[in-house]
């Protein structure tokens, strides 16, 4: 398959829809639009994967945008080799010699950034991801080489920070040196990134006319954002600012996890255990349920009013939020959604209420209202969660529950009477 020749300059760990469909996406239109001219070699992290497929066709692919905007299709062809350490070890720390490299983005799920002491420098590979990428660090340091930019997307706080420590503990545990350590906090930038895109992958039964057989088509809904906590020059060695990409760099990226966790989580956590009492199955029914969409607006209403930020910036948010959830493309199961709701309340939903009362004195009413119909679906409905949790909600009454600090991280007794008249004690 024919395709442009770029110097290769980012080493991606993951071949997976989310990166194929953000990271590789993106610098496709960067390589469109501005002269970055550069690929992409993908590293698979794990023993089984998509690279077999993805080499077959040549590394290019299909990525699709779908919502209510349209349909947006573009070929990738950024990504320039994959590599598989499990297959060819000497390939994958071959990577290291190569200056050309600069960036390395990774996303190996929430549970990739981890650390274990079983891991050797000896081992073809590492288990863990950071332990292969310190034998990769440790061979670049020996080379006499740069070091790297580091932007992780894995979902988790301080992913760079995370990142970073790991690699220092690798670097304890196998006694690589002083002189390497200076290296990695010297000759290393690790940035704290926030990701937000829906990635659907695989259109799976869906038949969809291409100029190629796509194996690997790949789909999304049109937004994106990428919060980077990054360095003053990140835009002059990655032009995403001059593509009309929605990246921003930023040394206050907290203010946007806040936003992301409260307006769009916090979103779906308030709205769903009413939805799913109500026998509603999808986050697009919800739209169009009138009682559903009426009591999800109030909520972000709420939420919005709660929010220590520019209530303009918070506004648009909500709107896109409400966009995204129209998406006819995306089928949002309620009940997926519904895992693990008390702790998700208690991360996405009370801090708004809490804020909300903090800055005008009372409740926000739609929010207590939202509090009642979770205990409500915890007693009454289909919750999946730890057997203890389901337990505590359905066996205790309502100020009982709410006193249970180990459930809400405090006694919300205070609270007991107002969720109490919005709750259903009929059963």
């Amino acid at each position: 398959m024919e395709r442009a020749l770029r110097k290769e300059r980012v080493i991606q760990f993951g071949e997976g829809g989310f990166l194929r469909g953000f990271v590789d996406w993106m610098l496709q239109i960067a390589n469109e639009k501005t002269d970055f001219d550069g690929s992409v070699a993908v590293v698979q992290p794990i023993k089984n994967g998509l690279c077999d497929l993805l080499t077959a066709q040549d590394c290019v692919y299909t990525h699709l945008c779908r919502g209510v905007e349209g349909v947006d299709v573009k070929k990738i062809d950024v990504i320039s080799r994959c590599v598989k350490p499990y297959d060819d070890f000497d390939s994958y720390m071959a990577l290291a010699e190569n200056p050309d490299f600069r960036f390395i983005v990774s996303n190996t799920t929430e549970s990739g950034i981890a650390f274990s002491a079983d891991d050797k420098i000896e081992d073809r590979p590492a288990n863990t991801f950071p332990g292969k990428l310190t034998q990769l660090l440790y061979k670049r340091y020996n080379l006499g080489l740069n070091g790297f930019v580091f932007l992780p997307c894995e979902l988790i706080d301080k992913n760079g920070t995370n990142l970073k420590s790991c690699i220092l503990k690798y670097a304890e545990l196998w006694n690589l040196g002083g002189g390497f350590v200076s290296w990695i906090e010297k000759d290393n930038i690790f940035c704290n990134t926030l990701v937000d895109r829906i990635n659907t992958g695989y259109p799976k039964g869906e038949k969809i006319d291409l100029d190629f057989d796509d194996k690997m088509v790949n789909t999304s809904e049109y937004f994106h954002l990428w919060v980077i906590e990054g360095y003053d020059g990140l835009f002059n060695e990655l032009p995403f600012d001059k593509c009309g990409l929605n990246v921003i760099v930023t040394n206050e990226l907290e203010r946007y996890r806040t936003r992301k966790v409260r307006i769009l989580n916090g979103s779906h956590t308030s709205m769903i255990p009413y939805a799913l009492l109500c026998g509603v199955k999808t986050v697009g029914d919800c739209l169009k349920d009138e009682r559903i969409s009426a009591h999800l607006k109030s909520c972000q209403k709420e939420i919005v009013d709660s929010l220590d930020m520019s209530r303009e910036e918070a506004l648009q948010y909500a709107d896109d939020v409400m966009v995204r959830f129209s998406n006819p493309y995306i089928q949002h199961m309620c009940q997926s959604i519904a895992l693990n709701s008390v702790s998700k309340f208690k991360v996405r939903v009370l801090p708004s209420i809490l804020e909300y009362e903090k800055k005008f004195g009372k409740t926000p009413s739609t929010l207590m209202f939202s509090f009642a119909k979770l205990i409500d679906f915890y007693k009454n409905g289909t919750p999946d969660d730890a057997e203890d949790v389901v337990c505590k909600l359905k066996k205790g009454t309502v100020a009982e529950i709410l006193a249970d600090s180990t459930l809400w991280g405090q006694d919300l007794s205070k609270y007991a009477d107002e969720v109490s008249a919005y709750a259903d004690t009929s059963k």
